[in-house]
């Protein structure tokens, strides 16, 4: 018969325990947390509109397009807005007749449309010279009516906000995207290490300058000009060669660590130094800090050819800094506590101690600020689409809606429209931000 250790049983009970314990306050937490949010009225329907928001960005070719769903046209059915997405992956060749046919203005037998009946590039002719809303408009039915008017070369309103939502959603989410991977990573090895816990060799630390320096050029320096082609190639592309650059360069700087290693046992540079963390990214976040962000798309967008992924790329580096300083602050504040002590004293990595049990306790205030950091982005993009930099002059967006409302006042259509597209969004996320604030805030949940 099989011997049961009672030591080990009572291990293994007592882990159970703690585990299922953790499990339940992590709940108890988010549950607590979940209903001080759902309290403050204003948060929670901002929290519903962006999910609406999000709906109208996910399906804005459902909801507004040139074509419609299905058409029955000389005794044949089409399925056109299904047929554009088939030929976009190579599932379906549209025929040379159709292929450029203006589904708008043909007699079909019979159609169903998505709600707009134009894409935000159509450009009617007849209805240009911005025509108002409760205008006079040259439309064959009055379901072919712009709604919210038109431009000063015919582009849809309505259907220009429904996919400047997606523009917008996305260039807030990748560049905060971005902006969060490098701020909490650097916020997170400032704040635990600081200037004196992460010890190497003076081996490791002159070839890991070395190997650094060295891996900066070959990924990043010779491949400056790649990386630029590849923003005007799309942003999977941009990424892929991102992370090829990263990869070089982490290959070069493990290369020369390994190169360190018999040069570890000289005695001289066998001696373990203190490495200079936190110094070193304060400096690195003063220096960004300082750097204008608008002057620095300006001036990038002045060399390079526009592109929207250009400018979420730009925002996403430049961005960061507000979140590295709150993941310092917070990872400054857990670093000495006991179950960080605790977990060190049971011999597990330094970095599995940030990931696994420094971060989860770190990252809740950090979320307000990327609430926050996502309506700055929108709003810059905005100002950028105004300003006619950066971005695309193919590309509708809200900015660009609003931009064309300069040269003629009495089209106040195209400035009420999208301003409040532009302010109703950067508000909602406001919202948002401040109910998580006041919902992690102990102080606020007590009064409650």
């Amino acid at each position: 018969m099989t011997q049961i250790d009672p030591k080990n049983l009572m291990a293994r009970d007592t882990e159970g325990a703690e585990t299922k314990g953790k499990n339940d306050s992590s709940s108890s937490f988010l549950k607590g947390t979940w209903q001080s949010f759902k309290s403050n009225k204003f948060a929670l329907f901002s929290l519903y509109f962006i999910g609406f928001m999000v709906f109208v960005a996910v399906f804005a070719d459902f909801l507004a397009y040139g074509k419609p769903y299905y058409a029955k046209l000389q005794g044949k059915t089409y399925y056109p807005l299904f047929y554009d997405y088939m030929s976009k992956v190579g599932l379906y060749k549209w025929d040379a007749k159709l292929i450029h046919l203006d589904w708008g203005k043909v007699e079909t037998e019979s159609a169903f449309w998505p709600p707009v009946k134009y894409d935000p590039k159509y450009i009617d002719v007849f209805n240009g010279q911005r025509k108002s809303p409760f205008g006079n408009q040259l439309v064959k039915d009055w379901k072919f009516r712009h709604f919210l008017g038109t431009d000063e070369i015919g582009h849809d309103v309505l259907s220009g906000l429904i996919h400047g939502t997606r523009i917008s959603l996305t260039v807030g989410l990748v560049a905060v995207g971005i902006a969060s991977f490098i701020g909490i990573l650097l916020g997170a090895f400032s704040g635990y290490f600081g200037d004196s816990r992460l010890r190497i060799s003076r081996a490791n630390l002159l070839f890991s300058f070395i190997g650094g320096f060295l891996g900066f050029f070959y990924g990043f320096f010779l491949r400056f000009s790649t990386l630029g082609n590849a923003l005007s190639d799309g942003l999977l592309i941009f990424l892929l060669q991102l992370f090829l650059s990263f990869a070089i360069f982490i290959g070069v700087v493990a290369i020369f660590n390994l190169m360190a290693i018999p040069f570890a046992k000289i005695p001289f540079l066998s001696k373990k130094v203190s490495v200079w963390v936190d110094i070193v990214v304060s400096r690195i976040i003063e220096i960004v800090v300082s750097i204008p962000q608008l002057l620095l798309i300006i001036s990038i967008s002045a060399i390079a050819s526009p592109s929207l992924y250009l400018v979420m790329v730009i925002i996403g580096f430049t961005a960061w800094t507000t979140i590295a300083r709150l993941t310092r602050g917070e990872m400054l504040k857990v670093r000495n506590q006991e179950y960080m002590q605790a977990a060190q004293a049971m011999g597990f990595s330094e970095f599995r101690i940030i990931l696994k049990h420094a971060l989860p306790n770190v990252l809740a205030p950090v979320f307000v600020s990327i609430a926050f950091g996502i309506s700055s982005a929108i709003l810059l993009e905005s100002s950028l689409s105004f300003l006619g930099i950066g971005v695309p002059p193919d590309v509708v967006t809200w900015g660009s809606l609003l931009q064309s409302a300069r040269g003629n006042s009495s089209a106040w259509w195209l400035a009420i429209f999208p301003g409040l597209a532009i302010f109703a969004t950067v508000t909602v996320f406001n919202l948002v931000g401040e109910g998580l604030r006041d919902a992690l805030d102990p102080k606020l949940k007590n009064k409650r």
